[in-house]
């Protein structure tokens, strides 16, 4: 990553934007909210990478706020499931890529999102929403955040939405991406009821179910010079 530029699209608080930065790379991170800048900003200036730049836009809206093209275009783990419409996102992505660039994402698989993952047991598979996109949200009652289940948060709602797999990658292509790689994973990285968590601190299916299925997902994208 030594000199290359990176846009980290949904970047929350900053953690793998400053990440990528302490690789060597020319990060710039956009959120949506003012909080999650302001701490990005903040954490940047802390652990002495004061170059990292944070900028605050919708993503929808982020080419009208922000007018440059980067080596690589990335977006991790968490963020799918909070966009409405996965064509707009390709959309923003690809726009952001220079000729040549990459965009990559790694995020929970969509299958794995079909089944309900609280309040069951590890392994019992409960097929419970949507695998393709639908346009009214998921709506789900706010326990705490990702980041602390037990943190005091003021809204009583959070909303989501599905997005299979074909769709995104579909979204991608039509954005005018090449797609290099497409691979699936048979683990998450964070805690879903139905999984256990194994010594690699991942969480997988258990031994007792007889079968296999994908949890995660990469995409690596390039666009074409």
């Amino acid at each position: 990553m030594e000199g290359l530029s990176l846009l980290h699209l949904q970047c929350h608080f900053g953690i793998d934007t400053l990440s990528w930065a302490r690789l060597g790379a020319r990060v710039t991170g956009a959120d949506f909210s003012d909080a999650a800048v302001v701490l990005a900003r903040r954490l940047a200036a802390e652990i002495g990478l004061p170059d990292a730049r944070f900028v605050r836009s919708e993503l929808s809206d982020l080419p009208a706020v922000l007018d440059d093209q980067f080596d690589v275009v990335y977006t991790s783990g968490g963020v799918l499931g909070w966009l409405p419409d996965i064509r707009r996102w390709a959309q923003v992505a690809a726009h952001f890529v220079r000729p040549g660039g990459r965009f990559y994402v790694a995020d929970i698989h969509p299958i794995a999102q079909a089944f309900e993952s609280e309040g069951v047991e590890p392994g019992q598979l409960v097929l419970r929403y949507p695998y393709w996109e639908h346009e009214r949200p998921l709506s789900f009652p706010v326990k705490g955040s990702y980041a602390d289940p037990t943190a005091e948060v003021h809204a009583t709602t959070e909303h989501g939405w599905d997005h299979g797999l074909g769709e995104i990658v579909t979204a991608l292509v039509d954005a005018g991406l090449e797609i290099r790689s497409l691979r699936e994973y048979p683990f998450v990285h964070w805690q879903l009821d139905f999984l256990a968590q194994t010594t690699d601190r991942t969480w997988r299916l258990p031994p007792s179910v007889e079968g296999e299925m994908p949890l995660f997902f990469s995409i690596l994208a390039r666009k074409p010079v």
